[in-house]
């Protein structure tokens, strides 16, 4: 039981909890902030007890998604995981989910803590929770006005792992030198996951990639095959710094428009079901590979594991599809370089003409520098565009954008005002058609508020 401290702070967090609900708005930070103001050690207290111990799930992409999908095999098994579902993956976020499945003496009502972390708070996370498992997903270059260089914020995660207890079980992307470069650091176990199929990706590292140098020595990479970003096959010859075994991997992946197949290899041959991700993309096949590693960490029963991810629902703005009016509206939500291609790429594997609505904003949630849209390759979506109608913060600087990457100028509509753009983009889109909604954080948030208050989806903190 949370000591007396812990119970006030819980307390006062439910109080505002309730009245947030009471006026019609969700949540989700604003509770753990008032918490952790009384009790800064509140997460630790909430958690110490849990049976089951806590997971955390941190990384630039995938996090939310992998989260999800653990948090489902979780229950499939059984277990009554403590989420933060909605993506609050501040410390805020956590102590907001704790409230939330807690008594008002402070007791959990579930038996895992599952939290989705950020990347910048980690290492702080770190520092107040003894965790069974650490999930880190991959590391890319994301809003560097909050997360510093990539090197400067892997050196920061990586001096927290060197601290964790050996009893931690580190599950660690094999394909992200930068992620498995950590591996070494923990004087505990590590699973590694990863890609094996050699017919997936390339043999030169894309443009954006964020690893051409070794973590350790610095010398330069060699890549025998690239899949997503600098994700694949890598090795340094100068060091001998190499990617690690996979204990968890795809050894055949079938893409398709609805999901993909995937035929699950590791060190003991036949130890795997095949698997269905019923989300389209290598980058959510890279998410499933996370969450088997991470339910074998957790002692899950593999069978559970594949069924609870073959019925996965799709998170917020995650490749989140809903009905507008009889068209498909896919919610794409793109915060970086690597993200924005990932996403891209599983739009365009089947040769769709995608009609767009664009959203950009710099709000604090979507960082300020706006720059990364000229990193990100609407060179290879341009040509596919069939409509674009941009809106947000930012919507000039976006349609400036889409002109150089070589959308004619007749084919882009700027239109102001959130109702407006889905208006007008929804419009466009005749009936049984595909829109698809690539935007920011902030922007996702208002356009999925819009669509929320004319009742095509459930508000976000409901999903």
């Amino acid at each position: 039981m949370p000591d007396s401290l812990a119970t006030l702070a819980n307390a006062a967090g439910k109080i505002t909890r309730l009245g947030l609900t009471l006026s019609g708005r969700g949540g989700t930070a604003l509770p753990g902030l008032v918490t952790l103001q009384l009790d800064p050690d509140f997460i630790a207290a909430a958690t110490r007890a849990l049976p089951h111990g806590v997971v955390l799930v941190s990384g630039t992409n995938g996090k939310t998604t992998t989260a999800r999908m653990l948090s489902d095999v979780a229950r499939a098994a059984g277990w009554q995981p403590i989420h933060n579902r909605s993506g609050s993956n501040l410390e805020r976020g956590i102590a907001g989910a704790l409230l939330a499945d807690a008594t008002w003496r402070g007791e959990p009502r579930g038996d895992l803590g599952l939290f989705e972390v950020d990347e910048a708070s980690l290492p702080r996370v770190l520092g107040r929770v003894r965790p069974r498992a650490v999930v880190i997903t991959n590391l890319f270059r994301d809003q560097l006005d909050r997360y510093f260089e990539l090197d400067q914020l892997a050196r920061r995660i990586g001096d927290a792992i060197a601290a964790l207890d050996p009893s931690v079980t580190l599950v660690l992307n094999a394909d992200d030198p930068i992620v498995a470069s950590l591996g070494p650091r923990h004087r505990g176990a590590a699973l590694y996951f990863g890609v094996d199929d050699p017919s997936v990706g390339g043999s030169v590292p894309q443009a954006i990639s964020d690893a051409t140098r070794c973590p350790r020595c610095r010398a330069p990479l060699r890549y025998a095959r690239v899949v997503l970003a600098h994700e694949g096959d890598w090795s340094c010859t100068s060091c001998g710094l190499t990617r690690p075994a996979r204990d968890v991997s795809a050894s055949r992946v079938a893409l398709a428009a609805a999901g993909s197949e995937v035929a699950l290899g590791g060190p003991v041959p036949g130890a795997f079901d095949d698997l269905r991700v019923p989300l389209p993309g290598l980058y959510n096949v890279y998410n499933a590979l996370a969450t088997v590693a991470a339910a074998r960490a957790l002692d899950i029963e593999r069978a559970t594991v594949t069924r609870a991810i073959g019925s996965f629902r799709a998170a917020f703005g995650r490749l989140e599809q809903v009905d507008v009016a009889g068209r498909s509206v896919r919610l794409v939500l793109v915060k970086n370089p690597a993200g924005f291609n990932a996403a891209i790429a599983a739009l365009l594997e089947t040769g769709r003409r995608p009609r767009l609505l664009a959203a950009l904003n710099d709000r604090d949630a979507d960082g300020r520098d706006v720059s990364w849209i000229w990193d990100a390759d609407f060179e290879s979506l341009a040509p596919s565009v069939d409509h674009a109608v941009v809106t947000g913060l930012r919507s000039r600087d976006l349609a400036n954008r889409l002109k150089y990457a070589g959308v004619p100028r007749e084919r882009v509509d700027v239109v102001d005002g959130w109702a407006a753009a889905i208006d007008r983009a929804v419009g466009g889109v005749p009936r049984g058609g595909e829109l698809v909604v690539l935007a920011t954080y902030t922007a996702m948030l208002a356009l999925r508020g819009e669509l929320a208050r004319r009742g095509h989806v459930a508000p976000f903190w409901e999903d």
